[in-house]
């Protein structure tokens, strides 16, 4: 019997990711609505012994006692998230990145990450291709999908914490999703930033007629009815991390939490419904961290991991996104309840937008094959 041992993949740089479709946000939001139901069926593994890790970093000493090893800082890591994801998709991948928030002194965006594409059966790589774009959208994407679900149908008034690219993304699945919106209310640190949020803003969605920039987190709360919190934050202190009052929150507002945030004691009972995206991550974050877990991974879907073990929630309180589009679980119920799920970004989403992008682009021609060998030299 003879064989094929010949590998080719495709390299496919950012302006080819463009070109390939990687920023369609409302096609983004639908491939992870579909994502999600081979999560709840289980067609999917991640890292770990469950297979529901988010991925595995590499960090840095306070004082390193190497001359040329990266000291720690806020965001400082090198991060690998595999996954395999069924369905339709049948494609396993995974991405890799370095993030370091000094990144932003040379002109250079936090993180810069890379995605390689394989066949599930053999492992050879499909394609290896520029991934910020694809992280960026799929991140955002997921808040669109819970608002489609979990947003009241006629939500108007956005609230957004940090206008850098995680709030562009977050704010352009909302708009797939909640055609009436048509106010925002924004809060940044640095000027630069706003100016240019403000004018993507002005350029993307003509359609938002006003638009308040606000000093402070309660004023994107109060009279929102979607919040998002995209900003980034020092992990360690709690007490730090952006603050979400139960007072503040307008009746039927939804909040999709994709970044830090801590909520105050009444925004813990149990009248405010408390989503996560995949309650198998944040099992699996609650095994693998020291605990309280939240100091450490300052998402709201691991604080509430940790509410479980103080007793002052159960696991079944904490509800699921997978169930609830599959129909297992409600969605919205009335107009005045608020609903907050907890985005903790998984590889099954790069997995899953990243074999999208890549049959576009092999179907248009786009990319620049590359060999990998006619045959290997060892085998």
């Amino acid at each position: 019997m003879t064989h094929n041992t010949k590998i080719d993949f495709i390299y496919l740089s950012e302006p080819d990711m463009i070109r390939a479709g990687v920023t369609d946000m409302l096609a983004c939001v639908n491939t992870m609505e579909e994502m999600f139901g081979l999560l709840y069926t289980g067609d999917y593994r991640m890292a770990g012994p469950n297979n529901n890790s988010h991925g595995a970093a590499v960090t840095f000493p306070e004082n390193p006692t190497f001359p040329n090893m990266p000291r720690h800082s806020a965001d400082r890591r090198m991060m690998a998230m595999p996954a395999y994801l069924g369905g339709r998709f049948c494609t396993a991948g995974v991405k890799w990145y370095g993030s370091n928030i000094a990144n932003r002194d040379k002109g250079l965006p936090r993180s810069i990450l890379m995605f390689t594409l394989n066949d599930p059966d053999t492992g050879a790589p499909l394609a290896h291709m520029s991934a910020n774009l694809l992280s960026a959208y799929r991140t955002g994407a997921i808040p669109g999908v819970g608002a489609r679900y979990l947003a009241r149908k006629d939500s108007k008034v956005v609230g957004i914490l940090g206008p850098g690219v995680m709030g562009k993304t977050t704010l352009a699945a909302f708009m797939a999703v909640c055609p009436q919106i048509d106010t925002l209310k924004l809060k940044g640190r640095g000027a630069k930033s706003l100016e240019d949020f403000l004018g993507w803003v002005k350029t993307t969605y003509p359609q938002i007629t006003t638009v308040e920039v606000v000093d402070s987190v309660e004023a994107v709360v109060r009279g929102s009815d979607l919040v998002t919190y995209c900003n980034s934050c020092q992990t360690g202190d709690v007490s730090v991390y952006p603050l979400v009052e139960r007072e503040w929150i307008k009746p039927g507002a939804f909040l999709a939490m994709p970044a830090a945030c801590r909520m105050d004691a009444a925004m813990e009972q149990g009248d405010v419904r408390k989503v996560v995206d995949n309650t198998g991550l944040y099992l699996a974050w609650h095994e693998e961290l020291p605990k309280p877990a939240h100091q450490h991974v300052p998402l709201l879907g691991v604080r509430f991991m940790d509410m479980v073990d103080e007793g002052t929630m159960t696991l079944e309180q904490i509800e699921d996104l997978g169930k609830i589009i599959a129909g297992d679980a409600p969605g919205r119920q009335n107009d005045e309840e608020i609903i907050v799920m907890s985005v903790g970004g998984m590889p099954v989403e790069d997995v899953a937008w990243g074999t999208v992008v890549y049959r576009n682009a092999v179907e248009r021609n786009i990319g620049v094959k590359l060999n990998l060998w006619e045959a290997p030299e060892l085998s």
